[in-house]
């Protein structure tokens, strides 16, 4: 015959929960218990304390009754609520929409309530969070590099401008997504470039850009690809300042041309949130027959200006000694030294005698020894 009268021995680290006919009764301290079941409808489970979850299969039934309420945590999270549970000061799990229950007889638990409908969880200790359990199937992790801006995006419409650092993503809350955009200078080579000058030359040009981003969210909502953008309006700017040149103007005036270009870029890309810190050409490329008329056009100008120098050279030496016979002309004495000066000069080269009169060199005879 089955005892009318129950005995339960519950020890310091367990707690009996009783229930009667499938309902939460009374929860049993450490001690011994005597029950009266005389109908054989009670239900007494021993459970431990020592692990921080409470795992019940009526546990909806112990929140409801709260009896438990001073010593165990319940948790009853919506869908669009998580929450972040810390035990004995570290974070444990992170919780999605449901019920819990935990002990708090011999841990000191937390659990922070988290609304994840601005998708967005940023906080101090959020590499914590993300290492939790239960943290990968709920969070996506989002890393913004230095030097760089995070564009946080939630449901198609612009939410946040990260800083560099660390964050979490809510999952299956709203659609939310991180752009990430570089803020130091780059650099954007345009190649390969064919155009024709003023004066019908066809060419290539290999030109350089230096830009960096400064309204990150223009450069990202006001064009598809701010990169593309820019590599088209450089293309442009460069068409448009070669075309109203002739070649000559070009080559000779490389550096004031990309000035030029480069305000030109700048005045252009400034709407899509760029900044151009600089535009230099870095090549122009002749076609081959153009190289050897443009070495064939130097080679004769070099060859003009030595002739010219030459025959300005030539008419300098004639004045000088057309100004020299109009003195000699004008003062005997002054011819009568120059004619020993020249025959100082001959005799030291040859063997001569030279007898010298009161007359002048041609009145004499010049005896060769």
């Amino acid at each position: 015959m089955w005892a009318i009268v129950r005995r339960i021995k519950v020890r310091e680290y367990e707690r009996g929960l009783v229930f009667r006919e499938n309902v939460f009764e009374d929860v049993l301290h450490p001690g011994v218990h005597w029950l009266w079941d005389p109908l054989l409808r009670l239900r007494v489970d021993v459970v431990s304390v020592r692990d921080s979850w409470i795992d019940h299969g009526e546990l909806e039934l112990i929140a409801r009754s709260r009896r438990l309420r001073h010593e165990a945590r319940i948790v009853d999270l919506k869908d669009h609520e998580r929450a972040i549970v810390r035990i004995d000061g570290r974070v444990e799990a992170v919780l999605k929409p449901g019920l819990y229950g935990l002990w708090t007889v011999f841990r000191d638990v937390a659990v922070e309530v988290v609304d994840a409908r601005g998708a967005l969880l940023e906080r101090a200790d959020i590499t914590a969070v993300l290492a939790a359990r239960g943290a990968s199937a709920l969070l996506e992790t989002v890393e913004v590099e230095a030097g760089h801006a995070g564009l946080l995006f939630v449901n198609g419409r612009h939410e946040a401008t990260l800083a560099p650092g660390v964050y979490g993503l809510w999952r299956g809350v709203a659609r939310a997504k991180v752009v990430t955009v570089e803020l130091r200078e780059q650099v954007l080579d345009v190649t390969g470039q064919e155009m024709m000058t003023a004066d019908k030359v066809t060419l290539r040009l290999n030109a350089v850009v230096t830009f960096k981003v400064r309204d990150p969210l223009v450069a990202v909502t006001a064009v598809e690809d701010y990169g593309q953008a820019l590599y088209r309006e450089a293309q442009l700017a460069l068409r448009a300042g070669i075309g109203e040149r002739d070649l000559d103007a070009l080559l000779g005036e490389k550096d004031a041309v990309a000035r030029e270009l480069d305000e030109a870029l700048r005045a252009r890309v400034a709407a899509i949130g760029l900044e151009v810190v600089s535009l230099g050409i870095r090549d122009i490329i002749l076609p081959g027959e153009m190289k050897e008329l443009m070495n064939k056009v130097t080679e004769a100008r070099k060859a003009a200006e030595a002739a010219l120098i030459t025959r300005r050279e030539e008419t300098a030496a004639m004045r000088s000694q057309a100004n020299t016979a109009k003195i000699l002309e004008t003062n005997p004495v002054l011819m009568r030294l120059r004619e020993l000066e020249v025959l100082e000069k001959v005799a030291d080269k040859a063997n001569l005698s030279v007898v010298v009169g009161e007359g002048g060199l041609a009145d004499r005879v010049v005896k060769l020894l």
